[in-house]
């Protein structure tokens, strides 16, 4: 079992999204499926196959999202060590090719939003990033390339 660290905010998110899925969205779906059933002959009624798959997909995804919360635990975002960079920092670093200065704070799967500067710790640059310290000079494999970073700063998120 793979441990997968979250914020609070992250982790009630979740709870959330989970919730929303189990209540509104199987609701909204066993109607279609009700509906279609209405229409008569299910062996060819498209409408009840496409609620049936749905129906499907859904159950799916809410068990693929049970198991990510119950593989996760909060991290309490103090007790960060802050001489490296790991999940739930804040990361400066300088693009050596371009001198461009770019802050990333590294989470989890579920939470990275790259918008927002939050970054996967699975993601090329996430994973090439962990584990370093200020001043540390790192080549980062990234589809389109290699990039050269210069750990400028570590803090907390």
């Amino acid at each position: 079992m793979a441990v997968n660290y979250m914020t609070k905010e992250g982790y009630e998110a979740l709870v959330k999204e989970i919730e929303q899925l189990e209540k509104v969205e199987r609701r909204r779906i066993s109607g279609q499926i009700a509906e279609a059933k209405e229409k008569g002959d299910l062996s060819e009624n498209a409408e009840y196959d496409a609620a049936k798959e749905a129906q499907g997909m859904l159950e799916m995804k809410i068990s693929k999202l049970k198991t990510i919360l119950g593989d996760s635990r909060i991290l309490d975002e103090t007790k960060v060590d802050l001489s490296k960079v790991g999940i739930l920092t804040k990361v400066t670093v300088m693009n050596k090719k371009t001198n461009l200065t770019l802050h990333y704070t590294i989470v989890s799967e579920k939470e990275a939003d790259l918008k927002a500067g939050k970054i996967s710790v699975k993601s090329p640059i996430g994973g090439g990033l962990m584990g370093k310290k200020i001043g540390d000079n790192v080549e980062v494999i990234v589809p389109a390339g290699i990039i050269n970073f210069e750990i400028l700063d570590i803090s907390h998120a």
